[in-house]
């Protein structure tokens, strides 16, 4: 009787391995998503002292004064809006709409062209 032999599984090294658009795009909203909900206590804080007494809303001016704040709330605001403009793409294939190869691509780069600019916007205006 002839021996088969097993297939092992290939290594991936997912550094090397080079994705597509949509791929990084739908990574991205994977780990945005995440991250806002990991998150969501923390900002549901900061809701609460904006909301609250003076002094409590003076503890959220000197929260949100500081810059590292600042640029983890631009991070997560970005986010945010890549998770909905994602979201959106996202409910278009789903209606099959963008579901071929070059629509996909392109509905991608119009997410990152949609969600980077509006977030410099908000970033510019709220800094």
């Amino acid at each position: 009787m002839p021996e088969t032999v097993k297939q092992r599984p290939k290594y991936l090294n997912l550094v090397e391995i080079r994705l597509p658009l949509p791929g990084v795009t739908s990574i991205m909203h994977r780990i945005s998503g995440g991250v806002l909900f990991l998150t969501l206590p923390i900002l549901v804080y900061l809701f609460q002292l904006s909301l609250g007494t003076p002094q409590e809303f003076e503890t959220l001016k000197a929260i949100v004064g500081n810059p590292i704040a600042k640029l983890i709330l631009l991070a997560l605001m970005w986010g945010f809006i890549h998770h909905f403009c994602m979201g959106i793409r996202i409910l278009l294939i789903d209606v099959h709409h963008c579901v071929e190869l070059q629509a996909a691509r392109q509905s991608a780069m119009v997410v990152l062209c949609v969600s980077i600019p509006v977030t410099l916007i908000l970033a510019v205006k709220l800094w």
